[in-house]
């Protein structure tokens, strides 16, 4: 078995718990995520199943969408309302949208992590240091923010919903703290869901309980996502049967056999084989003038003999 299956991911799970359930489920063990989520989200979370697990970490587009929600006059210890509310402060200034959206950042930006993460420093993860009552300076890391918008506010309550599309290892409550900080009333992220991964959206999605009942009838082949999906954006190179063969030997393919399908400035490609269909990502070596393999992505011949 090899493919995609997205998740929707229920509120209170990690991650790793989900493909801890899926590993039960499936009863099989390579199984890899792209994008972590918090425990308190809930959304896409797409799950890598079998030898499409090399696919993780390469993937050309992740960027991600959100729902937030959040709520102004507190500070917490975890940034969002999960944690120890450390601050309480009056928002009865901010009064309209406008004004949350005027604060809404955009473009790329500097970025502290929370110290509830998982982001490691010395070998640890900040979010063990946190649990040990533990604080470290943490360097600003860049991340981008394509679009974020205030969808709803309510001013008696301060509460309010924003929907962000950002790049890779954003964090969604810091984004919201960050803006809290600046209105100078404190806010905490109170939900979140990811909208959309990469190419996945909620609409690719299953919930565990749908995966268990088509498990049990084995029927998980119908919601298996193809790995070459997630590689859609890239450019197509198709390679004659010879080509296929030299390619998945290892062999580096000559640019002059394959001009007439590479596209300028672009430097990565999808490639795919004859009859094999999609091989995995290839990237351009202009020293030696050949299309130099980046990762295989398709099962081994005689795998499943």
């Amino acid at each position: 078995m090899n493919g995609i299956i997205c998740i929707d991911k229920p509120v209170g799970f990690t991650s790793f718990d989900v493909i801890a359930k899926l590993r039960g489920i499936l009863k099989m063990r390579r199984l890899g995520h792209a994008g972590t989520l918090d425990p308190m989200a809930t959304g896409v979370l797409p799950v890598f199943v079998g030898y499409a697990t090399k696919a993780c970490g390469i993937l050309p587009d992740e960027n991600k969408i959100y729902t937030a929600e959040f709520q102004l006059g507190q500070i917490s210890e975890t940034q969002d309302s999960t944690g120890k509310i450390l601050e309480t402060h009056d928002f009865s200034n901010i009064l309209t949208k406008d004004q949350i959206q005027k604060i809404c950042p955009q473009g790329d930006i500097m970025q502290i992590p929370p110290m509830y993460s998982a982001v490691s420093v010395g070998g640890k993860r900040l979010y063990e240091l946190a649990r040990e009552g533990k604080e470290i300076e943490r360097q600003p890391r860049p991340v981008r923010i394509l679009d974020c918008r205030c969808d709803e506010y309510i001013p008696e309550s301060g509460k309010g919903i924003i929907r962000v599309y950002c790049g890779k290892g954003t964090y969604v409550r810091t984004l919201i703290h960050d803006m809290g900080q600046t209105l100078g009333c404190g806010a905490v992220m109170t939900g979140l869901r990811r909208n959309c991964a990469s190419s996945f959206t909620l609409e690719d999605c299953h919930t565990l309980e749908e995966i268990q009942h088509l498990a049990d009838q084995n029927r998980i082949s119908e919601i298996l996502i193809p790995v070459e999906k997630a590689f859609s954006a890239l450019p197509e190179i198709k390679l004659n049967p010879e080509q296929t063969n030299y390619y998945r030997h290892g062999v580096k393919l000559g640019l002059s056999q394959l001009k007439n399908q590479m596209t300028e400035n672009q430097n990565r490609y999808a490639v795919y084989g004859t009859p094999d269909g999609f091989l995995g990502t290839a990237l351009i070596d202009a020293q030696e003038n050949c299309l130099r393999i980046e990762r295989n992505l398709c099962e081994p011949r005689g795998a499943e003999s």
